[in-house]
């Protein structure tokens, strides 16, 4: 197999390619786009992953990637490359080239969906920011490649994308027009029958009772039936509380009874972990390149026309499928909803990928706690929390997102001490702190544990990657493996070896929870971009909030009085002003969503719009009824 990678582009982007290639261990061979003889044809030519990898053989791997001005700020640094003679890592990075085919993010972006600044791990790919993936830069954030993609990797990894809620279903239907319906499906997902759910099950089959089969189903702690009653005495007492083992003993004594109840536990036991129902992958989506009922077998998704595979979501990815994820997210339509008030309101057209990251205004929002509506940060602990931090930059932000979380959310009081140099920053070793400055000493992010493996004990990028899976998912043995090549490697380096088990000791406690910080970066940015519009734009912010959640009239009523603190008036439904949603008037208030009102629908409000466009506003409710249509607007929407 070739060992070469061939990056065609002598441009910014073209070179920051093959810089960053080189960075993570590829033989990379630039081509400068005017020795191919294809002059600007290669504009707009690159698409990074999720592609078709049937449509390349991996032997080589060629980006073609479009000369842009907005990377070449490092093109100093880039511009110095000369020949470059790195390990050749053999990967699934993949690019698909003909310009004249438009991708799906491409698409969406020229359909008026908006599209996520990215998800997950892939916003450590500089080549994915370059040509529109992402749109976080990891440089400036120090994103890491290696969670994404690494010499240890076998599996292609994966991008996650998120579409606003409203334009997810377009997507998905552009994809199926794209490649046809016959290589498109959703995902299965099976259901298996649970500890008290086999038990409920089992009663009602054997006619017990129902009342006693809800007791009998109350007695199970949470704990699958066939480990519980393999347990001895020692181990039910070390893994359930007090009130638990009492359930679990009586449970245990039914098991040997003779009648109806023990009959139903015994069967319970035996049909726990069958399958009980089908359902569908939230998100995730196969392509295949010709019809997919040559690699795996389908049937149709439940209330759809589109198939769907039979295999489950491990079983598809190891079969080789390529699978996408689709997730829809509301705070994206949220965010489109507000811009388009805005301009309809004032004419002024926000670009929300251009908003400055050091508005003095959006951080005072957050400093004062006030992020109710907030995407990630609205939650009254958080709330708390910010107010104590009085976040200052885009980093403080990134932290939160990934400490307030379970485990450690524990370090949050810590961190703002450091933050506000009320408890002194220590650092187990002095060299630590270059990776643990910008979160003042605590370990935060999983992409650190990585970083300073390699700082302290030489791992390789790849071994870094795999000690922060090993830890993350508490796999013991290949744990117990790494750590004396950690102890070993970093007392060659000259540390002392009870300091190094310190380290390890703390790290197998935090990188069980640490967060990607990539991942938190992406949603920092989307919450970020929100609290910019409620900071600026309040009524059209808080508006298009209420519009977003208009089928829960509870969630209404809670936005409604957040409203009210923010002196904003949300006026009563209008059928002279109101629209489907949530709007603003001219006097900046906010105006009902008839949308929001119990009954009525789509039809009426479009039928009422078009009627007040074409001949005016309604003088009288006889006027309304004399002007509408009577078959939209009959007498329950009247009513």
């Amino acid at each position: 197999m070739s060992r070469t990678v061939t990056v065609v582009g002598g441009g910014a982007i073209g070179l920051s390619t093959a810089w960053e290639l080189s960075q993570r261990g590829f033989t990379v061979t630039v081509i400068d786009k005017n020795a191919t003889g294809k002059g600007t044809s290669w504009a707009g030519a690159g698409i990074l992953f999720p592609l078709m990898p049937w449509e390349y053989e991996p032997r080589v791997f060629e980006l073609c990637i479009a000369a842009a001005d907005f990377y070449k700020k490092f093109s100093s640094k880039l511009f110095k490359i000369t020949g470059i003679d790195s390990e050749f890592i053999e990967s699934g990075l993949l690019c698909i080239d003909p310009p004249d085919k438009e991708t799906i993010l491409n698409w969406a972006k020229n359909n008026n969906i908006p599209v996520g600044p990215g998800r997950g791990s892939a916003a450590g790919s500089a080549v994915a920011y370059c040509i529109g993936i992402t749109n976080v830069d990891p440089i400036e954030y120090n994103l890491l490649f290696e969670r994404f993609l690494n010499p240890d990797r076998v599996s292609l990894p994966d991008i996650d994308i998120d579409f606003d809620d409203e334009g997810r279903g377009k997507v998905i239907q552009y994809v199926i027009d794209k490649y046809g319906s016959s290589q498109v499906a959703q995902i299965i997902t099976y259901g298996t029958m649970a500890a008290k759910s086999s038990i409920r099950d089992t009663g009602r089959v054997l006619d017990l009772p129902l009342q006693q089969t809800d007791r009998l189903a109350k007695l199970v702690p949470d704990v699958k039936l066939n480990k519980l009653f393999n347990w001895n005495k020692e181990e039910i007492k070390n893994n359930l509380s007090n009130d638990q083992i009492k359930n679990a003993e009586e449970l245990i004594g039914k098991l040997s009874e003779e009648g109806i109840e023990g009959e139903v536990i015994r069967q319970a036991k035996l049909v726990e972990g069958s399958l009980r129902n089908t359902g569908i992958h939230a998100c995730g989506v196969i392509i295949t390149p010709s019809d997919i009922r040559d690699f795996v077998p389908v049937s149709l998704a439940k209330d759809s026309d589109m198939w769907c595979t039979q295999y489950d979501n491990s079983v598809a990815e190891s079969a080789g499928l390529l699978k996408m994820d689709f997730l829809g997210l509301k705070t994206l339509t949220l965010i489109k909803d507000t811009i388009k008030i805005i301009k309809a309101i004032s004419g002024k057209v926000i670009d929300i990928d251009t908003i400055p990251l050091d508005d003095v205004k959006t951080y005072e929002l957050f400093q004062r706690g006030e992020t109710v509506g907030i995407f990630q940060y609205e939650s009254p602990g958080m709330q708390k929390h910010l107010k104590s931090l009085r976040p200052t930059a885009f980093s403080d932000l990134i932290a939160m997102n990934a400490l307030y979380r379970p485990g450690p959310i524990e370090y949050i009081p810590s961190f703002i001490k450091r933050k506000h140099g009320n408890e002194e920053i220590e650092y187990d070793l002095p060299v630590m702190e270059e990776y643990l400055k910008e979160t003042y000493g605590i370990t935060v992010y999983q992409e650190q544990v990585m970083l300073l493996s390699q700082k302290l004990a030489g791992f390789s990028k790849g071994e870094a990657d795999t000690l922060r899976k090993a830890m993350g998912k508490k796999k013991v043995d290949l744990l117990n493996k790494m750590k004396p090549q950690f102890l070993n490697q970093g007392q060659e380096r000259g540390h002392e070896t009870e300091i190094l088990e310190k380290i390890w000791k703390d790290w197998e406690k935090f990188a069980s929870y640490a967060f990607n910080k990539s991942h938190s970066t992406c949603y920092a940015l989307i919450a970020y971009q929100t609290a910019y519009l409620k900071a600026h734009f309040p009524a059209e912010y808080m508006a298009s909030v209420l519009s977003n959640n208009m089928n829960d009239i509870k969630t209404v009523t809670f936005f409604m009085k957040e409203c009210n603190r923010m002196g904003l008036n949300v006026l009563g439904p209008d059928v002279n002003e109101s629209w489907y949603k949530f709007a603003v008037n001219n006097k900046g208030e906010i105006r009902f969503g008839l949308g929001a009102l119990k009954g009525v629908g789509h039809g009426p409000v479009k039928n009422i719009a078009e009627v007040r466009k074409d001949s005016g506003n309604f003088v009288s409710v006889f006027d309304f009824v004399k002007r509408v249509s009577l078959k939209d607007c009959n007498k329950r929407v009247l009513e």
